[in-house]
């Protein structure tokens, strides 16, 4: 490893596009591509303003860019979905200062994905592990106490395990595609009672005068992604001090020019798929949908379930999409065909009694856990024969709960 040099970055504007893109690409994760997130840098959704600091590592042999670890230091917690209020009021009580602290995610999505970009023919978990010890001799030389991994990849979490990573499972939620070939096939794995249910809250949408319309690809015109802006500022408006409000009109602008290949709206409307009356966004890859942000103009029965749930669930099978990860939210997914899912971040703390106590925490947390999400999809009203049971891949409110370490979520 000694011909590696390895450099910090304040920007991604500072790595080449098309070295980052070699190593990022094959993990076909949209919200790890350059594009997504220098434009959330040069937008100001990410900013020091905002409390994220971008400070990526990169390992590079003379002039090729070996290894990428996308990092920022934060001074909150909020964007993450992964709770640690109580990690923060322990450090406190320890006479630690929490903040700011090393982050490695994608910005205000929570996507399992997350992992160090290794290039092909490299040895990724030797590189792990190095890149774990310059992260930690980063974290000590700037006095910061932890450095956290949110939603990681699972084939890439053993290496981080073995480097010395503690593991925190978390629940989130994902809708499975079982091979479905119509929504028809899809509400005939619901038992009878929930299938006449989905059927009415769908039926109720036209009741209203209003069609969904996907637009995506060539039927997806910019003014639309801009527009959508209009609509996750007024959802969030809602919500007053917990509306969330990360992204700025500037994102959505970019995202219009720069990230359309991987954007679907859903408009609700009377008429004119461009004169909507709500709309939902959601990102896409060859095998995924991820539902991020919506919102309304008018208060509709069964509209958000509509335009955030099931438009999407429709659309995805005739895509043939595998998955469906529809952002955050709560119990009310289950009924709709989300089934609880552990999704695992991981933790790095500095300080040795620190450490020890949550190292001490961890495994009946994880346990406690995973005994909540077999007792929720216990409940789910799938025909049993029927069940699609999904391989674990996630997320909750923004709000945290009470009494606890910490489950998180988007505005989905």
């Amino acid at each position: 490893m000694a011909e590696l040099l390895a450099r910090w970055h304040r920007a991604m504007e500072e790595i080449p596009e098309a070295q980052w893109q070699a190593l990022t690409a094959p993990a076909g994760l949209p919200f790890y591509s350059w594009r997504w997130l220098q434009g959330l840098e040069t937008s100001g959704s990410v900013a020091p303003r905002q409390g994220w600091q971008p400070c990526h590592l990169s390992l590079w042999r003379e002039h090729d860019l070996i290894a990428v670890a996308p990092l920022y230091l934060k001074g909150h917690s909020y964007g993450e979905f992964v709770f640690d209020q109580s990690f923060a009021q322990l450090a406190g009580q320890l006479g630690l200062r929490y903040y700011p602290k090393l982050l490695g995610m994608s910005p205000v999505s929570p996507v399992q994905g997350y992992r160090f970009h290794v290039a092909a023919g490299e040895d990724a978990a030797a590189l792990t592990a190095l890149m774990l010890e310059l992260i930690d001799d980063f974290c000590r030389e700037h006095h910061i106490l932890s450095c956290n991994f949110l939603y990681v990849d699972p084939a890439w979490q053993g290496l981080a395990e073995a480097a010395g990573c503690a593991t925190w499972l978390n629940q989130q939620s994902l809708w499975s595609n079982g091979d479905f070939k119509s929504f028809d096939d899809y509400l005939a794995s619901f038992n009878a009672n929930q299938r006449r249910n989905i059927r009415r809250e769908r039926r109720s949408i036209g009741a209203a005068g209003l069609t969904v319309t996907p637009l995506a690809g060539d039927d997806l015109p910019a003014s639309m992604v801009r527009h959508m802006h209009s609509f996750y500022a007024r959802h969030c408006q809602r919500w007053g001090a917990w509306g969330s409000q990360y992204l700025t009109e500037a994102f959505f602008a970019f995202a219009a020019e720069q990230l359309r290949e991987n954007l679907v709206l859903f408009s609700a409307h009377r008429g004119d798929p461009f004169d909507p009356v709500a709309m939902s966004l959601c990102v896409y890859s060859h095998d995924t949908l991820w539902g991020r942000y919506w919102g309304s103009t008018e208060e509709i029965e069964n509209l958000h379930f509509e335009v955030c749930y099931y438009a999407p669930i429709d659309w995805a099978i005739q895509q043939g999409l595998r998955s469906f990860d529809p952002g955050a939210g709560g119990s009310h997914k289950r009924r709709r065909g989300f089934l609880a899912q552990p999704r695992a971040s991981l933790h790095r703390w500095s300080d040795p009694r620190f450490d020890s106590l949550l190292r001490g925490w961890l495994p009946p947390a994880n346990a406690q856990l995973l005994e909540e999400i077999e007792a929720e999809n216990a409940e789910l009203p799938f025909s049993r024969r029927d069940l699609p049971l999904a391989a674990p891949q996630g997320a909750p409110d923004e709000q945290p709960e009470a009494n606890s370490l910490g489950r998180g979520g988007d505005l989905g």
